[in-house]
């Protein structure tokens, strides 16, 4: 199978180089050349333009930003794809736009699987970031070992709906567990309690997550550098309060959380770390979360 990647951001460029790592034929494309240049060092191919990665593939990967810019380069890419080809979107992206964009792949003989991933940018550089599958089973099973080379965990979750409703409760529950850890170091810091130790407990107990586990030491850094950033989550927790919407489901806690990241955009940034979500409270009270011995990024001599 041949397979052309088009997004080479924070998480895709790893996801392009572990492909490629793979033993997989990679042709990557992205607006910025020097984005690139993980993927190549791994083996890839850089391909001058959209249509010219998309006629040299049997799949065509997508890890990008906005509903708006996967469906630029699909308009871009449809008419020079083969018909029996797979469009494999791996954003986390408007459900609605996804579908309508699935049905012109359709109309073009272009199957769609949807794939977005979760658990960290660092989980991506480690080539065990978990992959969520939503569309028919055999185009699945087709792009499995491709999957499995790109990520750890690879959960088939049914349609595309399923996996997209999915991957927003990722990354609700995330957000959420980040600024109650916020919350919760906090009140260890104006109650006298060592940083250091008052992570350790935390993580050592019943009332553990892998955002605390993970988020919490960059924030105890001072860098807030977990990859992500605030208009990603801004996105992402938008999808999460439309969802509930469409399905009825009341969510309270969503719903004060968007409101949260959307405050941190305004004050920091839609550029700034999602991470920096923390700083609100931290400015608000006149304290700094910080103790000694925490990387700057995770996987850089991790706590």
């Amino acid at each position: 199978m041949r397979y052309g990647f088009i997004g080479l951001g924070h998480l895709g460029k790893h996801l392009a180089a572990n492909l490629a790592r793979g033993g997989f034929d990679v042709a990557v494309h992205d607006l910025q050349r020097p984005a690139a240049d993980m993927a190549l060092a791994a083996g890839a191919q850089w391909a001058a333009s959209v249509p010219e990665l998309a006629a040299r593939c049997d799949g065509l990967i997508t890890c990008l930003p906005s509903p708006a810019a996967s469906a630029a380069v699909l308009a871009a890419a449809l008419p020079s794809m083969a018909r029996g080809g797979t469009w494999i979107e791996m954003s986390t992206n408007d459900f609605v736009e996804v579908e309508k964009l699935a049905a012109l792949a359709d109309a073009h003989g272009v199957a769609t699987l949807v794939c977005p991933v979760t658990g960290g940018v660092h989980r991506a550089a480690a080539g065990d970031i978990t992959v969520l599958v939503g569309g028919a089973q055999h185009i699945f099973e087709t792009h499995a070992p491709a999957l499995h080379a790109m990520g750890g965990r690879i959960i088939h979750l049914g349609g595309m709906e399923q996996a997209a409703v999915t991957k927003v409760v990722t990354n609700m529950l995330a957000f959420i567990h980040l600024i109650a850890a916020g919350e919760a170091l906090m009140l260890c810091a104006k109650a006298g309690v060592d940083l250091r130790s008052a992570y350790e407990a935390i993580a050592a107990s019943s009332g553990n997550s892998f955002v605390h586990e993970t988020e919490s030491q960059v924030i105890l850094n001072g860098s807030y550098d977990i990859g992500f950033t605030m208009d990603l989550a801004c996105k992402d927790a938008g999808f999460a309060v439309e969802f509930g919407r469409r399905f009825g489901v009341p969510l309270r806690l969503a719903a004060v959380m968007e409101q949260t990241f959307i405050e941190g955009r305004v004050k920091y940034g839609g550029g700034a770390w999602s991470s920096m979500i923390v700083k609100l409270l931290e400015d608000s009270v006149g304290t700094a979360l910080r103790a000694p011995g925490f990387p700057a990024q995770l996987g850089a001599g991790d706590a």
